[in-house]
């Protein structure tokens, strides 16, 4: 059977682990920038990357299945609760990374008098599930990502594109997610003989994600530095001078990455840039992919939460 294939439930699972070495320091700003609860996996890490684990019990499509149901039925009836956002504890159990910092701003955006951004998950028919062969999952958890269609903060029917981890003994978190911007499409993944998606390259997850950390840092100077550049026609680039004109919390490094190899030969890749914990005001998430021979950059979709 075929690991790629949609499913009845929702949600996504995080991919392979690229962390940021030496995160340079967020710009600092008055604002109303909160800090988070302590986690794991909460804040940018200098860690290598972790190796894969070839004896821990595999993931199955029938438990991830079980675990996206779960989670978003906890999602919808977390956010039903008065003030949810004010609990480290529902925070943690639904979050990580990127969408933890998500949660967290909430409480800012009560202080601003703004209502909560985070709106309930009903699905409009069933998530593709792309999943990594079980030797290929981190020897710290599991992951997978997920394409699933749902309404937007604006209420328009739209495809998302989620990562989930759980470490062992936990249930499956959200550690990104971001709408698929309006024209483009998830790319098809390359599949193994057994129908596994191909794994992703760590190196250039690692160049693409730090190319996209100075851009938006405003460190025109070092773009390309990667190896790497944003096309001409890419989204942030036209969004970068709309979002810096107000109060505004440099990225300190980024999350998780999780991608995996297109079948066209390009590689897709999905993140969120994360600010320092001690001053959390804004997070980027970023679904991308790099064309087969290419060194540009081409945004699939982008969430800016803040």
């Amino acid at each position: 059977m075929a690991l790629v294939l949609s499913l009845s439930g929702c949600g996504a699972v995080a991919g392979v682990f690229v962390w940021p070495v030496d995160a340079p320091t967020p710009t600092p700003v008055t604002s109303h920038a909160t800090s988070l609860p302590p986690s794991s996996g909460a804040t940018p890490s200098g860690s290598a990357a972790p190796t894969p684990s070839a004896t821990k019990t595999a993931l199955t499509i029938p438990q991830a299945r079980q675990a996206m149901r779960q989670w978003v039925g906890k999602y919808n009836a977390v956010l039903k609760k008065r003030k949810w956002w004010r609990s480290n504890a529902r925070i943690d159990a639904l979050f990580i990374e990127g969408a933890m910092h998500e949660g967290v701003l909430e409480r800012s955006r009560e202080d601003y008098g703004w209502k909560p951004e985070h709106k309930p998950i009903n699905l409009t028919g069933a998530p593709t599930v792309y999943l990594p062969r079980p030797e290929q999952q981190p020897s710290a958890g599991d992951w997978f990502i997920a394409q699933a269609t749902y309404k937007d903060t604006k209420g328009h029917d739209r495809p998302h594109v989620l990562a989930f981890f759980r470490s062992p003994g936990q249930s499956f978190r959200l550690a990104v997610a971001t709408p698929i911007h309006w024209g483009q499409q998830m790319p098809k993944p390359l599949l193994d003989a057994d129908g596994y998606v191909t794994d992703m390259d760590n190196a250039v997850a690692r160049a693409v994600a730090e190319e996209y950390q100075n851009f938006w840092n405003g460190e025109r100077k070092k773009e390309g530095d990667s190896g790497y550049r944003l096309a001409k026609n890419n989204y942030s680039r036209k969004a970068f001078p709309e979002v810096n004109k107000g109060l505004y919390v440099g990225f300190a490094g980024y999350g998780s990455v999780f991608g995996f190899r297109t079948a066209s030969g390009g590689s897709f890749f999905l993140f969120a840039l994360l600010n320092d914990s001690k001053s959390v005001n804004n997070v980027l998430s970023e679904a991308l992919l790099v064309p087969k021979g290419s060194k540009t950059i081409q945004e699939l979709g982008a969430s800016w939460f803040s």
